[in-house]
């Protein structure tokens, strides 16, 4: 087992894997720019060293200066938490070329998946369900149309190297595609360096399923359920749970078997997540996160799995300790995103906490790095804490999540509490009755009032 690891992070996935290394007896090492100096992660750690000013790219961004960092500390694994180099198949190749342990999956696999054309491909390949659409990247207006008309309008126009919405565009017609595939292209070259694009047919209601998964070096995959996370604002998730109020236990088992069989084939280890759109009752894959998911404590919730133990046990060279059988699901779990940002406009709100009391009680977790007197920067996403409640069943969840957030005091800075109270007395949302748009049209009723 290690002796110690460099957490190549920030905030609260620094500290959610901090804890687990203290609790497993290894060191830990926090890296932090000149702006998190006082930041929890930094003062909890065993060791911290300063990469950077506070520009990621300077920092939490800066290759060299991380692995630099775990080679003067003497550190021998590096774990990456999400978001910043987590799924950059570079930096993984430069922590192994050192001679320290990335944990998380081979860079292979990171890059396999990161690129979204070739993700869907080998989705195909290894027995998993796509959404109806173009075969690789469209290579200009004429191909876009063709590939339109042959899958039905409306379609979907998405970056390949893409993420949070931009590179995306929705057509209803011939017009609207050849508008739509000079617009993504463009803005997926600006935003990503890359303007590839693809096609996808565009589904009317779907809901956003994920299922966990998890695998280690000797061949052993399972699956821990599924996820929801179809309460989103501009393809960002602000809500999760699990299990999905749209899934019975046959199709949850159904589709795990399929994500698990595919994984095995694919020779996957660490954590990762297999994300699809569900709408009638099919499964339609649209991405894989080869890493571990900011909502990754609902299912841990439910589980009794500690995800971020397993990844640095996997990493290790272990087995899992358990298979598929051993693995129950337990009641009902939900998270909130609590962001720094206006609950209405949405607008950030960095700046100091004067005053903060988190909530507690039974089963009621909260995951945040945040103390009255912290000064939170306006460098870095607007993500400050995640509340997370579980029940035996969904209505207890509701209300317990309802406690949590009217305990939860948060001063000297706008948060998107209100919004989430605002959300969990909608009927839509205690009922389960909600898709990937819902919240989007939720919020543009809010601003009209």
């Amino acid at each position: 087992m290690f002796e110690k690891v460099l957490i190549a992070n920030r905030g609260e996935i620094a500290l959610r894997v901090q804890r687990a290394c203290r609790e497993m007896g290894i060191k830990s090492v926090a890296v932090h720019s000149t702006a998190d100096a006082e930041a929890m992660h930094v003062r909890l750690a065993d060791e911290s060293v300063c990469i950077g000013p506070p520009p990621a790219r300077e920092s939490y961004l800066n290759k060299a200066a991380i692995i630099s960092a775990a080679t003067i500390t003497n550190a021998d694994a590096i774990h990456p938490g999400y978001g910043f180099l987590s799924e950059n198949a570079e930096f993984a190749e430069m922590v192994a070329d050192h001679d320290i342990t990335f944990i998380g999956p081979n860079p292979k696999h990171i890059r396999t998946m990161g690129d979204k054309v070739v993700a869907k491909k080998t989705a195909i390949e290894i027995g998993i369900p796509v959404v109806p659409g173009s075969d690789g990247a469209v290579p200009n207006e004429a191909a876009a149309v063709e590939i339109a008309d042959s899958i039905g309008y409306p379609v979907l126009i998405k970056a390949s190297a893409g993420g949070g919405g931009r590179g995306m565009k929705v057509a209803q017609n011939r017009d609207q595609v050849r508008e739509a595939f000079q617009v993504a292209t463009a803005e997926a070259k600006a935003a990503f360096g890359n303007g590839e694009v693809y096609m996808e047919k565009y589904l009317g209601k779907p809901r956003h399923i994920e299922i966990q998964v998890l695998g280690d070096k000797h061949g052993n995959v399972v699956h821990l359920g599924e996820r929801d996370c179809s309460l989103q604002r501009k393809h960002q998730k602000i809500f999760e749970e699990t299990p999905s109020p749209a899934l019975n236990a046959g199709m949850r088992d159904e589709i795990g078997e399929v994500v698990t069989a595919a994984m095995r084939k694919l020779g996957y280890d660490n954590a990762g997540t297999v994300e699809f759109l569900y709408e009638d009752g099919k499964f339609y894959f649209i991405e894989m996160n080869t890493r571990l998911q900011v909502e990754h404590p609902v299912t841990e919730m439910i589980t009794g799995i500690d995800l971020v133990r397993e990844q640095i046990r996997v990493a290790a060279g272990l087995e899992l300790g358990f298979s598929q059988k051993d693995i129950t699901f337990e009641g009902c779990s939900m998270e909130c995103r609590i962001n720094a940002e206006n609950p209405r406009t949405f607008a950030p709100s960095p700046g100091r906490i004067t005053g903060y009391h988190a909530p507690g009680g039974r089963r009621v977790r909260v995951d945040s790095g945040l103390f009255a007197g912290f000064r939170i920067p306006p460098h870095y996403d607007s993500l400050i804490a995640k509340l997370i409640v579980q029940g035996s069943t969904r209505e207890e969840c509701v209300m317990r999540m309802r406690r949590a957030l009217h305990e939860y005091v948060i001063d000297g800075i706008e948060t998107t509490i209100p919004l989430h109270f605002a959300v969990l007395n909608e009927p839509d949302i205690i009922n389960g009755n909600y898709d990937i748009r819902w919240l989007e049209n939720f919020v543009a009723k809010l601003s009209q009032k």
